[in-house]
């Protein structure tokens, strides 16, 4: 027998609980994200509340945000990097989609974001890619590098709508996997002559994250699920349990998750990236 669920003193059970709570839980995170405010997470008024329930919340989300205009483009992985887990308190895994208003293409190797539109905005350094074939299931990396058409480096801003980015699993799947903006940086082609190279490179490349003159994180590529092209065939897979939403297919750009921490960002700051032995370009990202 399903839970029973209580949300804003409510006590909802069944089929009421699907058609009626999760709307409601939808509608409270979409206000909050247009109004750049924070609310208590969901489950500390509905502990009950699951990894199942809060993509039932996000396909509710996503779809009244198709009724008003936005286009999906691709998808970001987030909490794939296991060292920030214990910090967070968030032990797998999620997604979401990202937008044509949310993702902005570097110039140069350099861009400019307002953070206005965000809730506690902290910065995160990642591995982009873009598909040009559906990701097959498999835990070869030159196989998914396969359905690439190119990598890059990206920034996404993740933010929290909820106080002190106090949440679990489920509070930050809802909410849009805590998906603010993606900057994508310059693309480098993945072809069959440098395929090999980068998965190789990939689980091993060092990425340091600077503030200003400041170096302050470095991290390597296996902290995010031993590899980012490994993070895009975990993608596939939990994407296989959710009939909901669409599998992965080509022309999406995907963002495998933070490589270091996630750092707190404000105005008049610029951050930098760099990939090291990646062969990829750094990213630098003013803020104002």
């Amino acid at each position: 027998m399903r839970h029973r669920l209580r949300v804003a003193g409510l006590l909802l059970s069944g089929q009421e609980q699907v058609t009626g709570n999760l709307t409601e839980i939808a509608d409270r995170l979409i206000a909050a994200q247009d109004r750049v405010a924070t609310l208590p997470p969901i489950t500390s008024d509905a502990p009950e509340f699951s990894v199942a329930d809060a993509y039932a919340v996000l396909a509710e989300i996503e779809g009244k945000r198709r009724a008003q205009g936005w286009r999906a483009i691709g998808r970001k992985i987030g909490f794939t990097n296991r060292t920030i887990w214990p910090r967070y308190g968030v032990y797998q895994p999620m997604w979401a989609h990202v937008w044509t208003d949310t993702v902005h293409f570097a110039e140069s190797g350099k861009a400019k974001l307002e953070l206005r539109p965000f809730v506690q905005p902290r910065i995160e350094p990642e591995v982009v890619f873009k598909l040009k074939a559906p990701v097959p299931v498999t835990d070869d990396p030159i196989e998914v590098l396969a359905c690439a058409e190119w990598i890059a480096p990206g920034f996404e801003i993740v933010q929290s709508h909820f106080p002190d980015w106090k949440f679990t699993a489920p509070d930050c799947t809802a909410a849009c996997g805590l998906h603010g903006a993606l900057v994508v940086g310059e693309p480098v082609a993945m072809t069959a002559a440098n395929r090999a190279v980068l998965a190789a490179a990939l689980p091993t490349c060092k990425v340091t994250l600077s503030r200003g003159d400041q170096v302050i994180d470095r991290g390597i590529g296996a902290n995010v699920l031993d590899s980012p092209a490994l993070a895009l065939a975990h993608l596939v897979r939990v994407l296989a349990t959710l009939p909901q939403f669409p599998p992965l297919a080509a022309g999406e750009i995907v963002t495998t998750g933070t490589i270091t921490d996630a750092w707190p960002v404000t105005t008049g700051e610029t951050w930098s990236s760099d990939y090291g032995e990646l062969g990829i370009d750094g990213l630098t990202l003013s803020f104002n």
